[in-house]
């Protein structure tokens, strides 16, 4: 029998947030006068993504990028609202995270921005009874760069073989099963409740 594991590393994007990327182009483009392909086009090109989840750029760095990009000037209220409009929260998953509080080290691992984080640390309470948030704009690392999760793995004092990580992108996913770590891509609320209960969870 598998040894249930004693720390679970779980992703924030489209795991405890969803994020509807072509909503933000199209209240983005409807801004700039640009049409939601044009938008994702320009911002492709234009904004350093990576950069920005590195931590290089910071909320006003963000802000300049976006606008220079798009070739409008959005004060940072506006923008900062707009650049987050895109979050809903995932519901159905949260609970099924809070039943894991105290009974295994909580870590998230995400790649994310400052003003993301910024936006949604409020919004999730739970990450307060986290034992660590490694995000990438803190930590100048991202997925599926080995740096990040061997931070994660650090933060959680624990050996890989005793970690589960769950991350809706495969690749990410892949990168960490190359460390040793148990690695499930996230799916759904329910296959997530099934994956935990094989754990031992």
């Amino acid at each position: 029998m598998t040894t249930p594991p004693r720390a679970v590393i779980l992703d924030l994007g489209n795991v405890l947030v969803f994020h509807d990327n072509a909503l933000l182009f199209r209240r983005l483009g409807a801004r700039a006068g640009l049409s939601p392909a044009e938008t994702e086009s320009r911002l492709a090109s234009g904004l350093g993504w990576t950069a920005a989840n590195r931590g290089l750029l910071g909320a006003e760095g963000i802000r300049r990028d976006v606008c220079g990009s798009l070739g409008v000037d959005l004060p940072s209220e506006e923008f900062n609202t707009l650049w987050s409009s895109h979050f809903t929260l995932h519901e159905a998953v949260l609970p099924r995270v809070e039943g894991l509080v105290g009974r295994v080290k909580l870590v998230l691992l995400s790649n994310t921005n400052v003003l993301h984080a910024a936006f949604l640390r409020p919004k999730l309470p739970v990450l307060e009874r986290f034992d660590s948030l490694v995000l990438s704009c803190e930590v100048g690392s991202v997925k599926p760069e080995p740096g990040i999760y061997k931070e994660a793995l650090r933060r959680a004092g624990c050996e890989p073989r005793d970690v589960a990580f769950f991350d809706d992108m495969p690749e990410f996913v892949q990168a960490a099963n190359a460390l040793g770590i148990r690695g499930h891509v996230f799916t759904t609320a329910e296959a997530f409740d099934a994956q935990l209960k094989a754990l031992g969870l």
